[in-house]
């Protein structure tokens, strides 16, 4: 499921044109997908081990609380990931 950001933005670009990436922007964006993932996968993994821990103890308040800080942690990164690809894609904007 697509999140409104996600949504904003293809109606963005296909409203504005598309520009053409150089080479080096390309690069930079692959290294910021690959670097941003891993965030996203280790924070997946240290809350997850977690919730499993709390859940083992039957919490479910704070399993879900857990639950949420994912979800809310994931979007944190992921749109701060596209505010950086955005910088590369656009620099004279920023």
């Amino acid at each position: 499921m697509k999140t409104a950001y996600e949504l904003a933005m293809e109606r963005l670009s296909k409203a504005a044109p598309a520009t053409k990436l150089t080479g080096a922007q390309k690069k930079q964006l692959a290294e910021l997908d690959a670097r941003y993932a891993a965030k996203i996968a280790e924070r997946e993994i240290a809350l997850r081990d977690e919730i499993a821990k709390v859940a083992m103890t039957g919490d479910s308040e704070k399993v879900e609380a857990l639950q949420q800080q994912l979800i809310k942690e994931r979007k944190s990164l992921q749109a701060e990931l596209e505010e950086k690809k955005e910088q590369i894609r656009h620099p004279a904007n920023h």
